[in-house]
């Protein structure tokens, strides 16, 4: 009988344990949840974190991430997320509103580009004559495949950081991400070491970094818009640039405007080619497979239009 009972004993501690070991494993698998701001940085979060939790992206397509007020529905949900990440304070102005929100101090705040040094802006005021906010640094980093390499590495070393027990995870689909980005680096590597003119001109000096890392030059036309025609004057000093240094194509975003893009090539006998500052996809382009990758790939044949002809270097309007 005595046997009996401490069998008893021995049989309940074991059956216990097991309930405990089955509850810490539970916890452990529980999916992480994680707040990323806009699209670059939600396509490399979810690439990192992959079934190892739940990414959602907070400012979706047509919402301007300047001019984006954090609601209390935010606040509230910020609460519930083990980790945010964003870009940098220079591009999401709001951040320090929800660091203050923070107040639990639950919520893991993540800055992707980490101690990245980022380039003075070449925007000028007049390319945002509806907007408030002007960079006084250039926050588009992910524009080049050089830089979104750093980024990635940056949210992977922050999430281990933050979720150790995931580090296998977090490690191995960062690793296979990162394969693709160094592809792509590649492509851009070789693409323009060939190049026979290193000039492009766009209205959306969105691309300081893409230039930088692979030894182009980028010129910004000032006082044009994507969706307002210049004035008389304006089309005359552009046609005068335009034929003094033989350009054939100017950059616009792909909201550009189609009177714009038709005066100009009648007027000044250029051509207007879209640059995609991927700052958001719709449903709509996901849906027919669209990604950083095929929009970078898209960018990178948009620019061979002018780095493949030969032509004469090309100055900043004076």
């Amino acid at each position: 009988m005595k046997h009996l009972y401490q069998f008893c004993i021995l049989l309940s501690f074991f059956l216990m344990s097991l309930g405990f070991r089955s509850y810490s494993v539970l916890a452990e698998t529980k999916p992480i949840k994680v707040m990323t701001t806009f699209y670059p940085i939600y396509t490399f979060t979810k690439a990192v974190v992959g079934n190892t939790g739940d990414v959602t992206m907070l400012i979706g397509p047509g919402m301007e991430i300047h001019d984006f007020e954090p609601s209390t529905k935010t606040m509230i949900e910020l609460e519930k997320t083990d980790d945010f990440i964003y870009l940098d304070p220079s591009m999401e102005t709001w951040v320090a509103q929800l660091e203050k929100s923070n107040s639990s101090r639950k919520t893991n705040m993540i800055k992707a580009s980490g101690e990245m040094i980022l380039a003075t802006s070449q925007e000028s005021p007049e390319e945002h004559q509806k907007e408030e906010h002007v960079h006084e640094v250039d926050p588009h980093l992910w524009l080049s495949p050089r830089r979104a390499i750093q980024l990635v590495e940056n949210i992977k070393d922050s999430l281990v950081k933050s979720h150790p027990d995931l580090a296998s995870q977090f490690e191995q689909n960062a690793s296979q991400y990162l394969k693709q980005l160094k592809e792509l680096d590649k492509d851009y590597q070789v693409t323009f070491s060939q190049a026979k003119q290193k000039s492009f001109v766009t209205q959306h000096a969105a691309f300081t970094y893409l230039a930088l890392d692979y030894q182009l030059q980028q010129i910004a036309i000032t006082g044009i818009s994507a969706d307002i025609e210049p004035s008389a004057k304006r089309l005359i000093q552009l046609i005068d640039y335009v034929k003094k240094y033989e350009i054939k194509y100017i950059y616009f975003e792909k909201s550009a405007s189609k009177n714009l893009a038709r005066t100009l090539a009648s007027e000044a006998n250029l051509n207007i080619a879209v640059l995609n500052p991927l700052e958001s996809l719709t449903q709509e382009e996901i849906k027919k497979g669209q990604d950083y990758f095929s929009v970078m790939r898209a960018n990178l044949k948009a620019l061979r239009l002018t780095t493949d002809r030969a032509s004469k270097a090309v100055e900043d309007e004076q």
